[in-house]
């Protein structure tokens, strides 16, 4: 899976309504231009390509009246709201998805009731100890990785990513489970999103000029 499709449906879908400079500024006060794929060229793409393929609506506004360029706005469909949820369950439930795309679930956490949040967890917690026991079942690691020579670090290398990936999630899945945090249901979550017009201090220079205005 790619994290750039999760993270951009995310983010439009926390607006309502949102232009493509919307979506990279709220992005990058993330800091997902660091951890992921989501540079600008990759944002305003997937946007565009997620609009051919009906996910969103892209809605052409009219020239500013300082005389800038038309905007698009983007606003998810109903497929497209399907298309985010699917993304995010897998994203929190399976083992072996890259950090960029855990991430982005991880971002997008509190849009699923709490619940199904901790079953979700629980999901890649079991993957995870599953993979494990696979690894085990011809590298035992109380032997050290010498046993198989330096490959054996590539099996030493996969049981610490097993174990300590299962000790984050079980410690998430405590702090969901203790009431942290304000889920779907349950009132006005937290939205790290930037209001119109706020300074990022982490953007990136330049400027996709359609979008300013």
């Amino acid at each position: 899976m790619s994290a750039i499709r999760l993270l951009v449906l995310g983010a439009v879908r926390q607006h309502g309504r949102a232009h493509g400079y919307q979506v990279r500024n709220d992005l990058e006060y993330w800091g997902a231009h660091e951890w992921s794929s989501a540079k600008p060229g990759s944002i305003y793409h997937a946007l565009k390509q997620m609009a051919k393929q009906g996910l969103m609506h892209a809605h052409d506004l009219a020239p500013s009246t300082a005389g800038g360029p038309p905007r698009t706005e983007y606003e998810l469909t109903a497929a497209g709201e399907a298309e985010f949820f699917t993304l995010l369950r897998a994203a929190l439930s399976q083992r072996d998805e890259k950090v960029d795309v855990l991430s982005a679930g991880i971002g997008f956490l509190v849009d699923l009731p709490r619940a199904e949040a901790v079953a979700l967890l629980r999901e890649r917690v079991r993957s995870l100890e599953e993979w494990r026991s696979t690894v085990t079942g011809y590298y035992t690691p109380e032997g050290g990785p010498e046993q198989l020579g330096h490959i054996g670090e590539i099996m030493h290398m996969w049981v610490h990513s097993a174990d300590s990936g299962a000790e984050w999630t079980r410690g998430l899945i405590e702090r969901i489970e203790g009431g942290a945090y304000v889920f779907a249901g349950e009132g006005k979550p937290f939205v790290g999103v930037l209001a119109e017009g706020a300074a990022n201090p982490y953007a990136t220079k330049d400027v996709h000029p359609g979008d300013r205005h």
